[in-house]
């Protein structure tokens, strides 16, 4: 085993969209693990929208990055030291400390996975995080009725392409997608049996909703904000329910965004809006995992992962691809 790795830093807080230059490569030494502890090398990393966030120095639901400090967020390895009797050299595990080739984790705070009943990239997207934000979100946050006409914004993303499929299984009346390229729209109804889909970029979103939805919607699941959260207020039905999942289109403004101008519907549509954070629904991880992994052996649900090679080098080409749209489905980076 080699004695350096390396691991990516957050060397200045970006102001708008982010740049290299807000991230730094450092070579260190592999640490070595204490007691309770697993030394992991990292085989797959995720990156998330929600990371921008945390590059932030602002109070959150989750601390924000250090400057100077390694980045985190979820990563699949295999452990090669153990200093407990959970573990053992050549397992698998899920934990939070991706960003570096090596990684140093309280065995406490590691779940072990096992690549021979799913590929090990699942456990960070369609089985994971993603996934149970997909079905925590529309299932329990967005009460989810068979019969609903479901609008999903971001939907060839991570958590959208689920959304959107979970809604059809469950018997949605009509689902709808939201895209950025026309390559994503025909993913979503040619493959994800989306019943409707648009590019975003092609004309206003208020009209090609309209168009796509002509009895109105009753659930919107919201991974963009903006415009489209201002389009789905308008088009909602009465008694609609909103699922507030993300707003990736202002997580890179440099000034304060301007929310929608059509609040008032709210009040005369009677709809609901519910901010959802996945950690709050860990109770619904083995119904969510049990039905989810049936559809995925069926053939019943699909999901697309777009990985970049290179590990640790790479991450932050592949964090900022991914924020400018650049994947379809789960964002991954392979060491």
């Amino acid at each position: 085993m080699t004695s350096t790795a390396l691991e990516v830093r957050l060397a200045s807080r970006p102001t708008g969209w982010p740049t290299d230059e807000n991230f730094e490569i450092a070579e260190v030494e592999v640490p070595t693990p204490g007691d309770g502890e697993i030394l992991v090398r990292n085989v797959v990393m995720s990156v998330d929208p929600y990371m921008r966030g945390r590059m932030n120095d602002v109070k959150s639901y989750v601390p924000p990055f250090q400057v100077g400090a390694p980045l985190e967020g979820g990563a699949v390895g295999e452990v090669v030291t153990s200093n407990s009797p959970d573990f053992k050299p050549g397992d698998h595990v899920l934990h939070g400390l991706g960003w570096r080739d090596y990684a140093v984790v309280n065995a406490a705070h590691t779940v072990k996975v096992d690549g021979s009943l799913a590929p090990l990239s699942t456990y960070l997207g369609v089985l994971g995080m993603p996934g149970l934000t997909a079905y925590a979100g529309l299932l329990a946050t967005a009460e989810f009725k068979p019969g609903d006409t479901v609008f999903v914004s971001g939907a060839a993303g991570a958590v959208g392409q689920i959304v959107g499929q979970i809604a059809r299984l469950k018997g949605a009346a009509r689902v709808i997608g939201s895209a950025g390229s026309a390559d994503k729209v025909k993913y979503l109804t040619e493959e994800l049996g989306f019943d409707a889909a648009f590019n975003y970029k092609d004309g206003p979103v208020l009209d090609q909703l309209a168009a796509a939805a002509p009895d109105g919607i009753d659930v919107y699941f919201d991974n963009v904000g903006g415009e489209h959260l201002e389009a789905a207020i308008e088009v909602m039905n009465l008694n609609g329910r909103i699922t507030m999942c993300g707003a990736i289109s202002q997580y890179n403004e440099s000034v304060k965004p301007t929310g929608p101008s059509n609040m008032i519907q709210i009040l005369a549509k009677r709809l609901t809006l519910r901010g959802m954070l996945v950690g709050d629904h860990k109770a619904l991880q083995p119904q969510f995992i049990k039905e989810v992994a049936a559809w995925i052996a069926s053939g019943e649900l699909k999901y697309s992962e777009t990985v970049v090679e290179g590990g640790a080098r790479q991450a932050p080409a592949a964090f900022l691809g991914m924020l400018r749209g650049e994947n379809t489905g789960k964002m991954l980076v392979k060491f």
